[in-house]
């Protein structure tokens, strides 16, 4: 299958660099979020080993029994926290309603009961489900933390892209609904050669970033109408943008569709961190985003209810529990 040639970008400018070289790196995931809505970053920053140890500690825990996973999934979550089967997400309900051929677990902000949020009972907000490893816990918080600051500079990216002071995002990312995403796609075994590891989707939120280990099959629908590969590049993260940050811009930004086919041998593992502002974060058009006279594309939203929508689609326990 093709490579696309998704753009590399080198984020060192943006990190370390002069005014300048930071609106040049801007110039540029501004060209590729209009394109593709993908691109490789290099040099972002998070040091290999975090991703290393997320991956051992990720690896440990879908190895274990099904008893033991069961004890944190995710129908036991009011706020949609921990561990999902086999076919647990389906993100192509309508083309494949047996469900993705993967397993997860969903981390997102670790809130005590009395935290403001939680006690408003504002949705998506609480505690996470803890496997009891030793050092799980940490391994995954670290991993997080990492990804939060990324995604705070990748906003400040954006922001320069799209023509905004620098800093234009940062009153809406007080506690960012945030999300880390272990997964685990087993190799499709003969019998379920219909399965399919991840249906056709596009990401729900604002944006993603996704390390990858040496098993590829992510694959994104491009503008040739054919899938194309997007294998595992060393040290490099990919990108993407989400329907929120499409929806944001008035679809100035990409949201590609994209799947994942493990058609290997051996089980793929991924870390995906997806990252969205703020519960109360109003949706319209962004300064710049919508033309003089113009109506915006979507209907009004907040950055909440468009993720509670949006993950309705997918997990069919919350049609269930709401």
């Amino acid at each position: 299958m093709a490579d696309p040639t998704l753009p590399v970008i080198d984020f060192t400018p943006f990190i370390s660099g002069t005014d300048e070289a930071r609106r040049a790196t801007a110039k540029n995931i501004d060209r590729a979020c209009r394109e593709s809505g993908f691109f490789y970053l290099e040099n972002h920053g998070i040091a290999p080993a975090i991703f290393a140890d997320a991956f051992t500690a990720a690896d440990k825990f879908f190895a274990r029994p099904l008893a033991e996973k069961q004890r944190i999934a995710i129908e036991n979550s009011a706020c949609h926290r921990g561990w999902f089967a086999l076919g647990g997400e389906a993100l192509d309900a309508r083309a494949h309603p047996e469900g993705d051929y993967k397993e997860g677990i969903k981390i997102g902000q670790d809130l005590a009961p009395n935290h403001p949020r939680v006690q408003a009972g504002i949705a998506l907000h609480g505690p996470n489900q803890w496997p009891d490893l030793p050092g799980w816990q940490p391994t995954m918080q670290r991993c997080f933390a990492a990804c939060e600051d990324l995604s705070r500079q990748l906003m400040q990216a954006f922001a320069l892209a799209l023509g905004l002071e620098q800093q234009f995002f940062d009153p809406w990312l007080n506690l960012p609904m945030a999300t880390l995403g272990p997964l685990y796609y087993p190799p499709v075994p003969a019998d379920a050669r219909g399965r399919i590891s991840a249906g056709a989707h596009t990401d729900f939120g604002c944006l993603t970033l996704l390390a990858q280990q040496h098993i590829g099959g992510l694959e994104i629908w491009t503008r040739d109408d054919t899938w194309c590969a997007v294998p595992p590049r060393e040290n490099m993260l990919v990108v993407n943008i989400g329907d929120m940050l499409a929806r944001w811009t008035n679809d100035r930004y990409a949201s590609t569709r994209h799947r994942v086919v493990n058609t290997s041998e051996h089980t793929r593992l991924s870390l995906a961190f997806f990252f969205d502002p703020d519960p109360d974060v109003d949706l319209s058009p962004l300064p710049g985003c919508l033309p003089p006279g113009a109506a915006p594309k979507y209907p009004p939203a907040t950055s909440l209810s468009h993720l509670i929508d949006k993950i309705g689609e997918s997990f069919s326990y919350r049609d269930k529990t709401e």
